[in-house]
């Protein structure tokens, strides 16, 4: 890559994606970037949550990939800042804003570099008081396409060889290498599982919309979580929950997949007089498998003793955690279960 910096009043220009992986339509943006400012700042989305399939690589490894890239004189200019998903366009963008005040804080000129692909692009209208810099894309390319052709591979290097005209060839190198990772054939399990339940849904006459039920269950400082014991999601905590019967409440819903999973004893009638607050959660990409809206139940035991618990059905592990461990388990948590329950408990910092 060289791009060469033009005579500009800009004084750093942002490019915001989620780069997984990067691909030769960012390149494009990248240079537009490096040739509108003298620093760069690439804000790396959907960071410090668990992999999955959709997003596979943590922000450390995109920067490095990305880096790869670059000359040494282009890295020199380039910055690059984890941005979490908030599930909040108000609050993600107040994020992305605090990011890039914190890694350019003289700037008074901010140009936003994008290209309005598709719906998913309307994030770049988050940020008014930035000038935008519209990039027309000559190669119509998408992360998607670039993780079916790596996670359904029958052969590596096959793949490899189909991906030479969507990615860089220091990208190409670098997924070489990172499938030789224990994490990518966990990964490929996901995916496929993934296009199988979509698959089966092919049929209906409208795109179905799932509607799920979950459990915040609080006592003694401590909350009740699970381990997923099946794809998406193996091996990572959750809150206990699970798909509406078609027959049944939205609350029986809830403490019904709660006993289920965890085999907590205690009545429902119990449970429902300490029901203290109830949050629905339905961003559009809140999960991998399709449309799915959540009504999340927070009950609060009220006493400082544990009961018991034991994992069964869809839960490999359960246990009560301390809820002063939990902001420190973020890349551990399943979809965006560390939301739910920042948005009951108050794990993290907001933006300001």
């Amino acid at each position: 890559m060289n791009a060469q910096m033009n005579e500009t009043s800009t004084d750093v220009a942002v490019l915001i994606g989620r780069f997984q992986p990067f691909h030769r339509g960012h390149v494009v943006l990248l240079q537009r970037a490096l040739v509108s400012a003298p620093h760069v700042v690439l804000v790396l989305g959907s960071s410090f949550q668990a992999r999955n399939a959709k997003n596979p690589f943590t922000w450390e490894e995109r920067a490095a990939m990305i880096g790869a890239t670059l000359s040494e004189e282009e890295r020199a200019r380039v910055s690059f800042v984890a941005v979490r998903d908030y599930y909040d366009d108000t609050l993600w963008a107040a994020a992305v804003r605090k990011a890039v005040a914190q890694s350019a804080p003289d700037a008074a000129h901010v140009a936003l570099v994008g290209h309005f692909k598709d719906a998913s692009s309307y994030y770049l209208n988050h940020f008014p008081k930035w000038e935008n810099i519209v990039v027309e894309s000559e190669r119509a390319i998408d992360a998607t396409c670039v993780r079916r052709v790596f996670f359904e591979a029958e052969d590596l290097d096959i793949s490899l060889s189909v991906l030479d005209d969507m990615v860089p060839p220091a990208v190409r190198r670098y997924l070489k290498a990172w499938a030789l990772l224990p994490h990518y054939a966990a990964l490929v399990e996901e995916h496929c599982r993934i296009v199988a339940y979509k698959t089966a849904w092919k049929s209906a006459p409208y795109a179905p919309i799932f509607t799920t039920a979950d459990a915040v269950v609080v006592s003694g400082g401590n909350v009740l979580l699970i381990r997923r014991g099946g794809y998406p999601g193996k091996g990572q905590w959750a809150v206990p929950g699970g798909f509406v019967e078609q027959r049944e409440r939205l609350l029986h819903a809830a403490i019904r997949e709660l006993a289920e999973e965890t085999k907590l004893a205690l009545l429902g009638a119990t449970l429902e007089g300490m029901l203290v607050d109830v949050k629905v959660f339905d961003h559009p990409d809140r999960s991998q498998r399709g449309r799915t809206i959540t009504h999340a139940h927070f009950f609060d035991l009220q006493t400082e003793n544990l009961p018991p618990v034991e994992a069964s059905d869809d839960a490999s592990h359960a246990a009560w955690i301390p809820i002063v461990e939990l902001a420190g388990m973020e890349d551990q948590f399943f979809e965006d279960h560390f939301h739910i329950l920042d948005s009951f408990l108050s794990l993290s910092q907001e933006p300001v």
